[in-house]
C-alpha cells in the first residue's frame, strides 16, 4: 500500500484552499497514513463470502404505529392562551420583521 506523503497532503490542502502550516501537514500526513493502514487491514478480512453491511447491528423501527385519536378542539387549545387571532396563537414579535 503506497504511503501518504507530505507533498500529497499539501497538494490536497491547496486544492481545498486550506492554508496549513508545515506542522499541520506533518500531523495530517501521519493521521491520513494511519487511516489508510486501517482501511487496508479491514480490506484484508473483508472477503467475498462476507456480505456487506451498513450497520453492525440489525436495525428495527422503534416508533409506534401512527394512530389517529381524538384531540383538543381549537377552542380548547386556545382557551389558555393569553392572546389569539382567530384560530391561531398570537405571540410577541421577536424579530424586527413584519
Amino acid at each position: 500500500m503506497p504511503e501518504i506523503t507530505a507533498e500529497q497532503v499539501a497538494h490536497l490542502a491547496h486544492l481545498a484552499r486550506i492554508d496549513l502550516s508545515p506542522e499541520e501537514i506533518a500531523h495530517l500526513t501521519a493521521d491520513l497514513g494511519q487511516i489508510v493502514e486501517s482501511v487496508a487491514k479491514v480490506s484484508e478480512v473483508a472477503t467475498a463470502d462476507i456480505p456487506a453491511t451498513s450497520h453492525p447491528m440489525p436495525l428495527t423501527n422503534v416508533f409506534r404505529p401512527d394512530v389517529v385519536v381524538p384531540s383538543l378542539t381549537v377552542e380548547q387549545a386556545l382557551s389558555g392562551a393569553p392572546d389569539h387571532d382567530g384560530d391561531k396563537f398570537r405571540v410577541p414579535a421577536i424579530l424586527d420583521e413584519e
